[in-house]
């Protein structure tokens, strides 16, 4: 937030905004065309696309007035405390998000794969493994390797793990304002975001080309490719939000005392490194 905070209104109450029937009609598109696409409708990718592109589109000029709603000193207190409450409901969201994911990887782990390995279904499968990783009762996946925690998963947890550091260096920076500082640490964190991001799809193509491991690969294949799939698009995310934060601290916009989007930004990474670390035990060790 500016300097201006302290001559802001008790309450800030926006006019009337086109952007969020815009948001969903944008989104709709967005799904239409998804769903059209998996269907093999020639129109669905470009659909897609379409709404994609008007969803950034949109945010990009939402964003734009909210920040010059900030910088224009309309932003009190009270307003700076329902960024942070949505900001955390939002995290909070996402940590649901997650978890249902790491519930479906529990549930076939801990629950089917023992279920259908057991003396009952040795009749119906006499040939079945009930050993994580493995190709499932019915034969009808092919074969595949899993993947290892060595040594890309590794090296994506120093990145990330220093990432963090790197951003809360930045922070402190910030607080101190030793904006060359905040920016060259802050540019340090996206670096490494992206670095992180490279060494994924690296990965990726190391499993699909060597391993034979994809989506398709069983239950291991989509639990896999989910969790880390969904992780670098958070990840993706996550570099996006801190450039735009890099933006506004070259252009001067954070004081000291008020910089809600650094700090929001900020927990929106170290919640990805949070997931990350639960991910790369879970995923890759067990």
């Amino acid at each position: 937030m500016s300097s201006q905070h302290v001559t802001a209104p008790d309450y800030f109450v926006p006019g009337p905004s086109k952007w969020p029937v815009l948001t969903g009609a944008s989104l709709l598109l967005t799904m239409v065309g998804a769903s059209a696409w998996v269907n093999d409708l020639a129109w669905g990718p470009y659909a897609n696309i379409a709404g994609i592109l008007c969803v950034l589109v949109i945010l990009y000029n939402w964003f734009g007035e909210s920040i010059a709603e900030s910088e224009g000193g309309l932003y009190s207190k009270r307003i700076d405390i329902s960024y942070r409450w949505s900001m955390s409901w939002f995290i909070f969201s996402e940590v649901m998000f997650f978890a249902a994911f790491f519930g479906a990887l529990f549930y076939a782990r801990a629950i089917t794969l023992p279920w259908l390995g057991d003396l009952d279904h040795k009749v119906l499968w006499p040939d079945f493994n009930a050993v994580w990783g493995s190709v499932g009762p019915a034969g009808v996946v092919e074969s595949f390797k899993t993947m290892g925690p060595f040594p890309i998963p590794t090296i994506n947890t120093a990145l990330l793990l220093t990432s963090g550091a790197t951003l809360t260096i930045a922070h402190h920076a910030l607080k101190e304002n030793k904006r060359t500082q905040t920016a060259i640490w802050l540019f340090a964190t996206i670096l490494l975001g992206v670095t992180f991001m490279g060494f994924q799809v690296f990965e990726y193509m190391h499993a699909y080309s060597e391993l034979n491991l994809k989506l398709t690969s069983g239950i291991y294949g989509s639990t896999f490719f989910m969790l880390t799939g969904f992780h670098g698009f958070h990840v993706t995310m996550g570099a996006i939000m801190l450039s735009v934060v890099l933006y506004r601290v070259l252009k001067g916009h954070f004081t000291p005392e008020h910089h809600f989007a650094f700090e929001g930004a900020a927990w929106y990474w170290h919640f990805v490194d949070v997931v990350w670390l639960g991910l790369y035990v879970v995923v890759y060790w067990l």
